[in-house]
């Protein structure tokens, strides 16, 4: 009886499905099914767990502390000390379905965040979101210009017989970028969101993202995609931000007056709402952008007040908790840290961050500087702007399975991208977060000794 029950229970992440090959089985759709709900239970577990123990010993929000829970659930880690384990739960068949949940997520996550996007904030500061936003892509690419052709002279780093141009541009683009949904997160749980100095932000930093994006699209069109993969990104992508902007607000306001009279969002009025984010982040993912800038710029013209609030009642708890951690584990499967693995990989991966951090943080921060903001406000901005979370990961993983990069330049880059996103909430702190609550410009952060005096 006990040998049959471990038989059972052995069989359960086995393949039943039918051969696929003389000696091999494929995964049925019960065997997805039984993986994938066992995936997101460890998931939000890892992710809760790490999460709060980020919070309450290296002062972290939650969502660094779920990046590093993607990782851990990853090769680096899980893989590392129990690779039989880690290969039963997270078979390289599911990760499609994994995919798939994670781009809804921080779809769904950016949809939200872009209703919070006070545009009148934007006016006001539109002047210094345009310097900083321009200086965080000149000055990476020029630090790319540098430093690209000393890492093409290291075998492996780069893919065999690709152009100092090409690699540049693909140098240049992964340290331009701005952790986007990441830097969202941070945004929100430091009480930034209805702030001018988050407004400023966010825009210069999905602006950032955006460019990346479209110079990744040369990138591949010179690897054998074609032109067209090139103009159908940059030019989709402006046609379709250029329609919601100009028509989206006054094509959604009839729901945001529904709302408004009936006291509450109507299952229809969610219904059609959602109907128009999936229409919009599949517009932005089929032309080569990306899903989450759909959300976002949709999420920017959707109406306030009411509808806002009910939107985010109705919809933020399923995918902080449930969806967007997909997002990150997803990443972190592909994540290998220990591709670092001499002495000489580390300095360069050393010198890859600290090139990053001062192409980044210091850029943004003179441009704050010269547009007018106080030198408080403009370290603020360049800390923010120097995270580059999974927005990261997610570049260098395309780059990689395109060939473009080799595996160890990956890790360093990972490396990077972890790094900068765990700098960011410190360095926001001793810049500009501690006096500003102190003084009351901010609130206290939920949570924190300040938000619930003893």
């Amino acid at each position: 009886m006990e040998f049959d029950l471990l038989a059972i229970l052995g069989d359960v992440f086995a393949k039943h499905g039918p051969a696929a090959a003389a000696a091999a089985k494929t995964y049925a759709p019960g065997d997805f099914s039984v993986h994938f709900f066992l995936q997101l239970g460890l998931i939000m577990l890892a992710c809760r767990v790490v999460g709060w123990a980020g919070r309450k010993f290296l002062g972290q929000p939650q969502v660094v502390g779920e990046m590093i829970a993607g990782v851990i659930l990853g090769p680096s880690l899980l893989g590392l000390f129990f690779p039989d384990v880690q290969a039963a739960i997270f078979p390289k068949e599911m990760r499609s379905v994994l995919y798939s949940g994670a781009q809804l997520g921080v779809g769904l996550y950016m949809f939200l965040v872009g209703t919070t996007l006070r545009l009148d904030h934007f006016a006001t500061k539109a002047r210094s979101a345009i310097g900083v936003s321009v200086s965080g892509i000149a000055a990476p690419f020029f630090i790319a210009f540098l430093i690209t052709p000393i890492l093409l002279t290291i075998p492996g780093l780069f893919a065999e017989g690709i152009s100092t141009t090409n690699a540049t541009l693909f140098m240049g683009a992964c340290i331009a970028l701005t952790a986007f949904p990441m830097l969202a997160r941070i945004i929100n749980e430091q009480g930034l969101a209805n702030t001018s100095l988050g407004t400023l932000t966010l825009t210069a930093g999905a602006f950032d993202d955006a460019a990346s994006w479209c110079v990744l699209a040369l990138v591949l069109a010179a690897f054998g995609a074609g032109p067209g993969v090139a103009v159908l990104a940059i030019g989709g992508g402006v046609l379709w931000a250029a329609f919601v902007m100009l028509f989206g607000r006054k094509l959604l306001a009839p729901l945001g007056r529904r709302v408004e009279r009936d006291g509450h969002m109507s299952n229809t009025v969610l219904g059609i709402t959602l109907i128009a984010f999936c229409t919009s982040a599949f517009i932005m993912d089929a032309v080569g952008i990306h899903a989450i800038f759909g959300g976002f710029i949709l999420g920017a013209v959707m109406p306030r007040g009411l509808f806002a609030a009910e939107l985010k009642k109705k919809v933020e708890p399923l995918t902080v908790l449930l969806l967007l951690p997909m997002f990150f584990t997803y990443s972190g499967l592909n994540t290998r840290l220990d591709m670092i693995n001499s002495v000489e990989l580390l300095l360069i991966a050393a010198g890859v961050l600290v090139a990053s951090v001062l192409a980044k943080f210091g850029a943004c921060y003179l441009a704050a500087r010269m547009a007018g903001e106080d030198n408080r406000t403009a370290l603020g901005i360049g800390a923010l702007m120097n995270s580059r979370g999974l927005m990261e990961l997610i570049i260098i993983n395309i780059g990689l399975q395109k060939g473009i990069i080799g595996p160890a330049l990956f890790s360093m880059l990972v490396l990077m991208a972890v790094v900068t996103t765990m700098m960011a909430t410190p360095l926001f702190e001793i810049f500009y977060g501690r006096k500003a609550r102190a003084s009351g410009e901010l609130e206290a952060v939920p949570g924190s000794t300040a938000a619930h005096p003893a």
